[in-house]
């Protein structure tokens, strides 16, 4: 009895003390976003964007069990006029130097400068502008969301792939238009297609929907695309969503619409359920009793990046997740049919690029035959060959 006595002690003094718990804290810096959509169903909900955080949280947490390791998702909703420098300091104070942002593009720049103070690590999940990949780009911010060249290839290389080389281009009035433009030139060049004409949609103001009942709209659609030599699909550029949605069956040619409505691009839509995606989307339905868009799904993807960088490397701080996550062992499931990484030299996302009508997911891109040296991720947005980016 003595022996055995001694035996559990010896036993019980070479046992390992039980791991302290590594807690993630994580910040969801975002802003309102404006519910003036052409479509009912498109009005943002409360909790745009940190649903998706909330998921992706309690994702990490099933295997953070097993690894003694808990995340948690922090709130931080900016008004129109709120200093987001302010914000940052709040979340910093709270202990998240993790931040996953649903800001525009100088926001967002604005943030990531004071967050270098602070020694935080950002996730850009919804602004697309190439320029914050290029001569914008920052050593503390990891993009999630895809650049509007991205989204622009991917649209193009599918309508040549059809066959549909020749396109209508109409666009908005606003600046974000110009800029989308510019990626559907550029991808119209790179891909062999040709744009006969562009037109421009004079934005005059008003109630989006209240101002535009279908009797007004369904006479004013074709006379915007009338006379237009002849093409192949119309190239919708309406990133304000002033326009774009009236113009699916109500052109004067009968040709397909693509871009801002009809067949349009994006990293997620409700109706994706391939490569399993479907137990996502209901996980997400039962939980918040809704659907996930593209915002959500970027804050989830985030949130699970910050997951996996955090159980490879075992730590949680910003420099080592992002020394992990940008080097040639990262990679992230993303029900998207291939494991996704990033690109080292601007930090960004590699991705397909979903096609989608609203209703279901018509094709993926890059489409087959579009090939590239190292990946066929690389085909879609700005190559390293082409980069402006220096990080700093």
């Amino acid at each position: 009895m003595k022996r055995l006595a001694a035996a559990l002690c010896l036993a019980l003094a070479a046992s390992p003390v039980a791991a302290e718990t590594l807690n993630v804290k994580v910040g969801v810096l975002r802003e309102q976003h404006s519910r003036e959509t052409l479509s009912i169903l498109d009005i943002p909900a409360a909790d745009d964007t940190l649903a998706g955080a909330l998921m992706g949280a309690a994702d990490n947490n099933t295997t953070g069990k097993f690894t003694n390791q808990s995340f948690e998702a922090i709130d931080e909703r900016l008004d129109d006029d709120a200093d987001v420098a302010s914000a940052v300091d709040t979340l910093a104070d709270k202990g998240a130097l993790f931040i996953i942002a649903d800001l525009a593009p100088d926001r967002l720049l604005a943030a990531s400068e004071r967050a270098k103070a602070k020694g935080a690590l950002l996730f850009n999940v919804s602004a697309s502008d190439d320029r914050l990949r290029e001569e914008d780009c920052r050593a503390n911010v990891i993009h999630v969301a895809p650049t509007r060249s991205m989204l622009a290839d991917g649209l193009a290389q599918y309508l040549v792939w059809k066959q549909w080389r020749r396109w209508l281009l109409i666009k908005g009035s606003h600046p974000q238009d110009e800029l989308l433009a510019q990626a559907y030139r550029r991808a119209a060049k790179k891909f062999g297609a040709k744009i006969v004409e562009e037109r421009v949609y004079e934005d005059t103001g008003g109630g989006r929907r209240s101002d535009s009942g279908s009797v007004q709209t369904q006479r004013q659609m074709p006379v915007l695309t009338q006379n237009a030599p002849a093409y192949d699909a119309l190239l919708a550029v309406d990133e304000s969503e002033v326009f774009a949605g009236y113009l699916p069956y109500r052109t004067w040619d009968a040709r397909p619409v693509a871009g801002s409505a009809g067949l349009y691009p994006t990293n997620w839509d409700a109706a994706h359920e391939q490569w399993g995606a479907q137990q996502l989307q209901n996980r997400f339905m039962a939980t918040f009793r809704r659907l996930m868009n593209a915002r959500d799904n970027g804050a989830w993807l985030a949130m699970r990046m910050i997951g996996e960088a955090a159980t490879r490397v075992n730590a949680a701080t910003p420099d080592k997740l992002r020394d992990f996550m940008t080097s040639g062992d990262f990679s992230i499931a993303a029900f998207k049919g291939v494991r996704l990484t990033l690109r080292p030299w601007n930090q960004q996302l590699r991705q397909p690029i979903l096609l989608s009508d609203g209703r279901m997911t018509v094709s993926v891109s890059p489409q087959e035959g579009f090939l590239h040296q190292t990946t066929e991720l690389d085909t879609l947005g700005l190559d390293q060959p082409e980069t402006k980016c220096r990080l700093k």
